[in-house]
């Protein structure tokens, strides 16, 4: 069975942001997953994602996460999770829950 973007998205739902408490994908800090076959029913992903300023200090800490629990998954040969920074994130990603959870209405 293909390796599911929405397995994917799942995986990083595990990485949350340290100082919001929120994860990655209810932010809207994921741009784009591409996920390609590779050798033996394996899959390797691409994931390209932004931080919510250019200097966020929680950065590495973020990518390496995401980096790590798509990984994790069975079906994952290798995962590249690439930092953009274009287009710039703004609070219109963020998810109904991400801004309940923040109070932004």
């Amino acid at each position: 069975m293909a390796l599911a973007e929405d397995t994917v998205r799942e995986a990083l739902k595990q990485v949350i942001d340290p100082e919001l408490f929120v994860n990655i994908v209810d932010l809207g800090l994921i741009y784009e997953i591409s996920i390609r076959e590779a050798e033996g029913e394996k899959y390797d992903v691409q994931v390209d994602m932004t931080m919510t300023s250019p200097a966020c200090p929680a950065g590495p800490q973020l990518l390496g996460q995401s980096k790590e629990f798509v990984g994790r998954l069975e079906e994952v040969n290798e995962v590249d999770v690439r930092l953009v920074m274009h287009p710039p994130w703004t609070p219109d990603r963020m998810t109904e829950d991400a801004r309940d959870q923040l109070g932004i209405f």
